[in-house]
């Protein structure tokens, strides 16, 4: 009975501090979620500025994974290229470490304060970042009283005859020990958390460090295996990036564990230094790890490019999603609910059409290839038949059987379809048309205009994956998020407008050249992203957080 009750302990412990850690990624992500992705989507310039960002994103998410799976979406859809997704990866495995580094210090005196002013913030905060800041403070405070009651519930270990006998043997067998912090981490599915818990039992003299050493090399491997996991399901352009980093983890993770043999660790004063050393240790691997292996990130990438080459050699990939068979089942239509997951699946085929068409438009406007005009016919087709097959299949669901949150999700489903397929026309018959006729009449836009276009492109780009997110979430703060977007979406068309009108004050010959191109441009880009929003509309109207009218009140006598 006391040994279930010990391990309840343990497991109750490390599962609040695995809460902790995500709570803290979650309030950070929610407030700042849009501005990471812009962060992430300006660090295409080179490995070193993607890596600083990496590193930033890391420290302030707690989660080098988070930025991983941000990451690889992007690369995925074509944002950032292969070496600045590399480079943001290695930079964010540095960041992580310094959480540790940070949380590993002796800050229990800080713990009550940080519990009471977060709770007090997320509790009553009458905005969403008071709430959000609140939830992170409280995070941090949640992080720092786990790790004491991981101590605690740990402290009988001490004498436990079982316990000796498993670290002696993990003594001789650091190969053991280095698979035991893999398994580790991919159960608790975060680095910060597995290296604070071993870092934890080090410190209660339970884990020998020499054991600690090795766990921890584990760990840094198995963090690459989450990512890798996480993303299998994108495109093989996507997964070079986790591919590519778990690869420089597991060379640098086998190396330093072979190097332990031959190297003497040093002998600590005591248990709490030793859990100190260990924490450099981390810090240092990491360090290393981004030092050497930046200069080879082109190298890794071209590795990669080999191991997962793109699926079609001509670099058109219209085919897979031709061919692939719907996933609207009619065999279900009699069960609302699968007969409406069975339709979501098809919305997002869809938007991943969608983003075949707009991801590379922007490319279009240097060069317009009659190949690329034919593929771009071929999926706004494509685009319209999905849309009639969606909406035909939703209005063959019997509203006798559904309940009225199947009702409202049917018409969320129809709305999003025809959205799409709006999408769609304003790709094809607007920018393509517009991309066509600059090249046709070869034309140049000047360079701060082009760079406003492409920065109003790329986050059209970031508010659609958000869409998506809300699309299968329904998630209340997303939702809103999205609406936020809409909103500085108008206001970067409106400063593009003035910006462009003085060029044309100033006489600019390669302004007045491209006025209407770069005007429509905007204002296409624009209505796509008012597309993309428009899903959130009624999830904040159900909830009550969406006003009637913008239009103010007027009182009459």
């Amino acid at each position: 009975m006391e040994f279930l009750l010990l391990v309840l302990n343990i497991a109750g412990a490390a599962t609040l501090l695995l809460w902790a850690v995500r709570m803290v990624r979650t309030g950070f992500e929610r407030v700042n979620g849009n501005a990471f992705r812009r962060a992430i989507q300006r660090s295409n310039a080179n490995r070193f500025k993607a890596a600083g960002v990496g590193l930033l994103l890391a420290v302030l998410m707690q989660s080098s994974t988070a930025v991983a799976v941000l990451a690889t979406g992007f690369a995925a859809s074509g944002v950032i290229g292969l070496i600045p997704g590399m480079s943001l990866l290695l930079g964010a495995d540095l960041g992580s470490a310094l959480v540790v580094q940070i949380l590993s210090f002796d800050l229990s005196w800080l713990m009550p304060i940080l519990l009471l002013v977060g709770g007090t913030l997320f509790l009553k905060g009458r905005s969403s970042l008071l709430r959000q800041t609140g939830r992170i403070i409280l995070g941090v405070g949640v992080i720092l009283l786990s790790l004491q009651l991981i101590s605690d519930a740990t402290e009988p270990l001490r004498d436990s005859g079982f316990i000796v006998v498993t670290m002696s043997y993990l003594s001789e067998d650091l190969v053991a020990s280095f698979l035991v912090g893999i398994i580790v981490t991919w159960l608790l599915h975060s680095s910060v958390a597995s290296v604070l818990l071993i870092v934890a039992l080090v410190g209660q003299q339970i884990v020998p460090p020499a054991v600690g050493v090795a766990l921890i090399l584990g760990t840094n491997l198995g963090a690459g295996l989450i990512a890798y996991g996480l993303t299998r399901n994108q495109n093989s352009v996507g997964r070079r990036i986790p591919t590519g980093n778990l690869l420089f983890r597991s060379i640098a993770a086998v190396l330093a564990l072979i190097a332990m043999r031959f190297i003497e660790l040093p002998v600590a004063e005591n248990a709490m230094q030793s859990a100190r050393w260990l924490v450099l240790c981390h810090l240092a691997f990491n360090a290393t790890l981004l030092v050497l292996c930046l200069p080879f990130v082109g190298l890794m990438g071209w590795l990669t490019s080999r191991l997962l080459p793109s699926p079609v050699s001509d670099d058109r990939q219209v085919d897979p999603l031709m061919n692939r068979h719907t996933a609207l089942d009619r065999a279900v239509l009699d069960t609302p609910q699968l007969a409406l997951a069975s339709a979501t699946r098809e919305c997002l085929r869809m938007s991943d059409v969608i983003e075949l068409m707009l991801v590379p438009i922007m490319s279009l406007y240097d060069h317009t290839q009659k190949s690329a005009t034919k593929d771009f016919s071929e999926l706004e087709q494509h685009v319209n038949r999905l849309h009639s097959t969606i909406k035909l299949y939703l209005a063959d669901l019997d509203d006798k059987f559904m309940t009225d949150q199947d009702t409202k999700r049917k018409l969320e489903l129809t709305n999003f379809a025809i959205n799409m397929e709006a999408v769609g026309d304003l790709v094809f018959k607007n920018l393509l048309n517009l991309a066509r006729r600059k090249n046709r009449e070869c034309l140049t836009f000047s360079t701060q205009g082009w760079s406003e276009l492409t920065d109003l492109h790329k986050q059209v780009i970031a508010n659609m994956h958000l869409a998506l997110n809300v699309l299968v979430s329904g998630d209340i703060s997303s939702a809103r998020q999205l609406v936020e977007e809409k909103d500085r979406i108008r206001m970067q068309e409106r400063n593009s407008n003035e910006q462009h009108l003085r060029r044309l004050q100033t006489g600019s010959v390669i302004s007045i050249e491209t006025s209407d191109i770069h005007l429509e441009t905007l204002r296409a880009l624009r209505q796509i992203n008012s597309l993309f929003a428009s899903g959130a509309y009624p999830i904040l109207s159900h909830n009550g957080e969406l006003l009637d009218s913008r239009l103010t009140q007027l009182h009459t006598r």
